[in-house]
């Protein structure tokens, strides 16, 4: 069934079959006439647009779906192999949205710091910047952990 759903997939995001579609609503138009625009007529039209839409919902999601897994993936892939990404990143997306803006907190603190500190062009992971501000000086090492832990606790009471 797989294998069925990703060939159809593949044929109805094809220009072949947008042609088709175009043709066949062609064709109906011009039978208007012939059927002095009935009812029936009109019929024909919605019933078909509508059972292939529902159809098309349900592939488009499966395409979806198949498409963000990938993309997850890969993005696993280039953070586990980096030196600087925080691990704690890996398979973000199945954390709930409370902890996805947690996360997202965390980050706007990192940008925040990074423009107070003028290294607006460099980029760090929540660890690599703690890591470098505690390396560069221990008070600003500790000053960057700080900011984050308010950026944490400043999150969970607007919760």
């Amino acid at each position: 069934m797989d294998h069925f759903s990703n060939s159809v997939v593949r044929y109805t995001g094809s220009s072949y079959a947008f042609t088709v579609a175009c043709g066949l609503v062609f064709v109906w138009l011009i039978t208007g006439p012939y059927f002095h625009y009935s009812t029936n007529w009109q019929l024909v039209i919605n019933t078909g647009t509508t059972i292939i839409t529902f159809l098309m919902v349900f592939l488009i999601q499966k395409a979806q779906n198949k498409d963000s897994v990938a993309l997850q993936i890969k993005l696993n892939e280039l953070i586990a192999a980096s030196k600087i990404a925080s691990n704690r990143l890996i398979d973000v997306e199945d954390l709930s949205e409370e902890e996805l803006q947690l996360i997202r907190g965390f980050y706007v603190k990192l940008s925040q710091l990074a423009k107070q500190t003028g290294h607006l062009h460099k980029t760090f992971s929540i660890d690599a910047a703690h890591s470098k501000h505690a390396s560069q000086s221990p008070e600003l090492g500790a000053e960057t952990l700080e900011i984050l832990e308010e950026a944490i606790e400043e999150d969970m009471m607007k919760q």
